[in-house]
């Protein structure tokens, strides 16, 4: 299954290139400044960087840009934990216990799980990779759209593992984020939602929806607050809390595994990746404790289980692009544009005639989740001063940076705008006990499932009897009926599930 000789001639062609080390160090820095700012993002990294991948060799280039994708992975969270603002879509379960634990005066403590279970993600993602790349790269040639739509199905049916007490309400909000996500123009050409204005047909931007239901949401809470950390004697910055924040990690292996395993996995997926990885880790964790009722009140694992999963998706979503040519997300996409400016075509034929420079990418990337450690320990000793920091100093700028990512994601004031509306959808919905958690998942979810179930029709004539033909497709309906089946047992276990929203 292992051509050693590759693996060999991989490592020696790695090594020989002292460039790539060098590059790799500022793609980690890049990544990290870019994922802790609200608004901004991996893919606009990249984007920004990729000229200069012109003047270097193919290897360092991909490491360069593989480095932003892994240094951006953990940055999201720093914002996420400290602020309660997710840096990107991918920290969104990030929030739910590493804001708690920082208003507790677990800050230092928080980002250093958070910063030990994104290399330790990373790492399995790619380690993963390297062991199934080969193999799975024809599976997952396999998956058409009856199996995309089901994979997306499945995720709207996670929804009802997140409740906490309002089944319904959750059920009702997930379904306001696929509406939502359905505004604009069809690709039948047909209208929907606009109310005649122009600047809907593109559609809600999802990134700028889900900083202000999230982000801009909690500063109008944020407001009444004097720091984040109400403690005086909390609000102090140590490595040493840091570091056994690290040491914590320890005690929670099979909670690293497994969001690793449910990272990788989703990531292979084409449009799932880290925005939903996070998530769906977050909840099975959650449901699978002893204790869930303390997720979301500042539970260690909930936060090292997000931190896994979005990470080490990155790992999943590079399947796609070095064994099927086919970007799995925008920052593989941007990627591949980086394979085409040095001539070079990814898929089988790649992956049969450059082995050792597909080893060699494969192994670049896991010591540069070991330097994460080292690089995010300098970063963080930077950013976690924010804690002494008055509100009425930080939110000012937080709000400026949001408004201008928010634009910048855009280029118009289509963003600012979303990022306003969501907000104020986002004071209403928590004020009345909706999960906003289930409206950006309905939001990231609702085009792909309505672009796989078209594509699905047409392949059946008029029907979607495809879903009910294929062997994978099969597997995955058996895999929505166990969710459903978890979901009665949970709502078994706690009586007062449903009868809350009564």
């Amino acid at each position: 299954m292992f051509d050693f000789v590759a693996i060999s001639d991989g490592f020696a062609l790695l090594f020989s290139t002292p460039s790539a080390w060098i590059v790799a160090v500022a793609g980690l820095v890049i990544g990290l400044v870019f994922g802790a700012i609200p608004g901004l993002s991996v893919p606009i990294a990249m984007a920004v960087f990729l000229p200069m991948t012109l003047y270097m060799d193919f290897l360092p280039a991909i490491l360069f840009l593989t480095a932003i994708f892994t240094g951006g992975g953990f940055g999201c969270a720093i914002p996420a934990i400290l602020m309660n603002v997710p840096g990107t879509s991918a920290a969104v379960a990030t929030c739910f216990d590493g804001y708690p634990m920082a208003k507790q005066g677990l800050h230092n403590r928080a980002l250093g799980i958070a910063l030990i279970a994104s290399t330790i993600g990373t790492a399995i993602g790619y380690v993963m990779l390297f062991a199934i790349l080969e193999p799975l790269s024809g599976f997952v040639l396999k998956m058409g759209a009856p199996e995309l739509f089901l994979v997306a199905l499945t995720g709207i049916l996670l929804i009802g593992l997140m409740t906490d007490g309002r089944f319904w309400r959750a059920i009702a909000a997930g379904g306001i984020g696929v509406l939502l996500s359905l505004v604009g123009m069809s690709s039948a050409g047909v209208e929907r939602g606009t109310f005649g204005s122009i600047h809907l047909l593109d559609g809600i931007d999802p990134n700028a929806a889900i900083i202000g239901i999230f982000a801009a949401s909690e500063l109008f809470r944020m407001v009444k607050s004097d720091y984040i950390v109400k403690d005086e004697a909390e609000r102090k910055v140590s490595i040493r809390e840091i570091v056994e924040g690290i040491l914590f990690i320890r005690k929670v292996p099979t909670t690293v595994l497994t969001g690793s395993a449910i990272g990788a996995g989703l990531g292979v997926i084409p449009g799932i990746g880290s925005s939903i990885a996070n998530l769906v880790s977050y909840s099975l964790t959650k449901q699978f404790s002893k204790d869930p009722d303390s997720y979301g009140r500042g539970n260690p694992n909930g936060l090292a289980a997000a931190e896994a999963a979005n990470s080490s998706s990155e790992g999943g979503s590079m399947v796609g692009l070095l064994a099927l040519g086919i970007p799995s997300s925008a920052a593989t996409a941007i990627m591949l544009s980086a394979f085409a400016m040095h001539n070079i075509t990814g898929g089988p034929r790649f992956i049969a005639d450059q082995k050792d420079i597909v080893y060699a990418i494969i192994a670049g990337s896991i010591v540069q989740s070991i330097l994460l450690v080292l690089v995010g320990l300098m970063f963080i000793r930077i950013t976690v001063y924010i804690v002494r920091v008055p509100l009425a100093w930080l939110l000012p700028p937080i709000v400026i940076c949001t408004v201008l990512g928010s634009y910048a994601l855009s280029s118009s004031l289509n963003g600012p705008v979303t990022l306003v509306a969501f907000s104020i959808l986002g004071v209403v919905m928590k004020r009345y006990g909706y999960s906003v958690v289930a409206t950006v998942i309905g939001l990231l979810l609702g085009l792909m499932m309505e672009g796989n179930l078209v594509r699905t029709w047409q392949l059946g004539g008029g029907s979607v009897m495809p879903m009910f033909e294929r062997p994978i497709s099969l597997t995955i309906i058996g895999l929505i009926l166990g969710v459903g089946a978890l979901c009665f047992a949970v709502t078994r276990k706690r009586p007062g599930l449903l009868a809350a929203d009564e």
